[in-house]
């Protein structure tokens, strides 16, 4: 069995997964929702403090395991460095006390890998990352070939949620609050512009579009109407939009490429208008779409497992002193 740890933002996360079978043998996360929800946002360092407590919480429940593990995995990058060094810590520790290799696994390859706990890969495939963080449209055709074929220039899709969310103070995180709201509002309330319309790139920005629902709430505001119903006016109105937008570019690719498979994944990609939207694309161009359960869309220790068993079979461990955070991805 491979243990993995995930703690890239302000999810704590452990999963114990066969490596032989792909079973899932262990599974918790502790989400720390509640402790950002008045801030807005994550703050990184109370993220960190919370890992503290959380992820040795966790572990004491994998200790019956430990006889049976033949690696530990942990998230390295890209997330929030003061985050991510509680894991690897975590990590480098085990590793030292059972004497068995240690595995560094990118967080969105984990993503990207949500769709395949407890089943077979079905790489070469499209994938379209949708996340608090990132953006992108990728080309997989294995573990270590993926190409990022187009990605947001400013904010991110999940990110402009919990902007917008902020601003009509829905609380955090705001995609489901905003979704949840867009539910009961009207789409074609406001008209806001569709980014990037007259690009023939295929890239996202979302930063326009936040500005323009930003406008709006405060005329909203100064009209004395920013009332719950006005409120869920904004948040479908947003919502249309910004799935608009995304949905324009991925048709001028499938134009180009025609993928045969098609993934969505991430935080956001547990969106449902999003997975509805994108499952009519796939149909029209004769696409497979693969999607992660509800559950392992966002970030989650059993992805970094599921990651870790294809790099434990190629044999691709890092040496305790070459393991290391990055905030960033390299592209």
């Amino acid at each position: 069995m491979i243990l993995s740890i995930e703690s890239s933002c302000d999810d704590s996360s452990i999963a114990i997964t066969a490596i032989d079978t792909l079973e899932l043998i262990f599974h918790k996360k502790i989400s720390q929702e509640i402790q950002h929800s008045f801030y807005g946002g994550v703050v990184p360092e109370l993220a960190a403090r919370l890992h503290i407590e959380a992820l040795p919480l966790i572990l004491k429940e994998c200790e019956k395991y430990f006889s049976s593990l033949k690696a530990i995995a942990v998230t390295t990058a890209p997330g929030l460095s003061v985050t991510l060094s509680e894991g690897v810590m975590m990590a480098k520790a085990l590793s030292i006390a059972l004497s068995i290799p240690l595995i560094s696994v990118n967080h969105l390859k984990g993503h990207i890998y949500s769709c395949f706990i407890e089943e077979k890969t079905k790489f070469p495939m499209t994938i379209l990352l949708v996340s608090g963080g990132h953006t992108q449209i990728i080309e997989a055709t294995n573990l270590h070939n993926m190409k990022i074929i187009g990605q947001t220039s400013d904010d991110s899709f999940g990110e402009s949620f919990d902007k917008v969310a902020k601003m009509l103070n829905l609380g955090y995180p705001g995609g489901p609050a905003i979704e949840d709201k867009g539910k009961i509002g009207d789409k074609e309330s406001y008209d806001f512009p569709i980014p990037l319309r007259q690009s023939p790139n295929i890239e996202f920005s979302f930063s326009g579009l936040k500005n323009a629902v930003r406008l709006a709430v405060l005329k909203e505001e100064e009209l004395g109407s920013l009332n719950d119903k006005t409120i869920a006016n904004i948040c479908a109105s947003f919502q249309h939009t910004a799935i608009n937008h995304i949905l324009m570019k991925l048709k001028k690719y499938f134009k180009i490429q025609s993928p045969t498979k098609f993934a969505i994944v991430g935080g956001a990609s547990a969106n449902i208008y999003l997975r509805e939207e994108c499952e009519k694309l796939c149909k029209s161009y004769n696409c497979e779409l693969i999607l992660a359960p509800i559950e392992f869309c966002s970030d989650n220790a059993a992805m970094i497992g599921r990651v870790a068993i294809e790099q434990y079979l190629q044999k691709d461990f890092t040496a305790l002193e070459k393991i290391d955070v990055q905030s960033r991805i390299k592209s």
